[in-house]
């Protein structure tokens, strides 16, 4: 029998430190968020999102939950940093098992590759397509 290859760890944590994560595994998605509330949660244009299995993330320090509301009526769990407010993860109940992962907090982002680009008609004009996505006018 040959030993599986171990799965890449990828580290993460808010602006001030308190909260620290990890995932192992190659994401399920990676895409680029334009809706309103990614706009104004992280105060900026767009959102760069993981999504990863809940099952492979760990998370080191207490966030603090805002719940919101998404498109599906239900709730969606925004984590974020009580002292510095940077934006970690969402959980979101209309997608069950797997965690939400803000990637600017990433220690290194720099391998994530886009593939779609969700909430496009909420994206910036100034904001141009991002290169190898596809893009969805709302969620889907």
């Amino acid at each position: 029998a040959t030993m599986a290859e171990a799965k890449p760890v990828h580290e993460g944590g808010c602006l001030c430190g308190n909260i620290r994560y990890q995932f192992s595994g190659d994401p399920l998605a990676t895409a680029i968020c334009h809706c309103k509330h990614c706009q104004r949660q992280g105060g900026s244009a767009f959102s760069i999102v993981t999504v990863v299995p809940s099952a492979a993330y760990a998370q080191q320090g207490d966030s603090k939950i805002y719940v919101d509301t998404g498109d599906s009526g239900q709730p969606v769990y925004r984590h974020f940093c009580g002292d510095c407010g940077s934006p970690i993860v969402s959980l979101v109940a209309a997608m069950p098992g797997v965690t939400i992962v803000k990637a600017g907090t990433l220690d290194d982002p720099s391998w994530l590759q886009p593939t779609q680009e969700v909430y496009c008609c909420n994206a910036l004009p100034a904001v141009p397509h991002f290169a190898g996505t596809t893009r969805a006018q709302g969620a889907n």
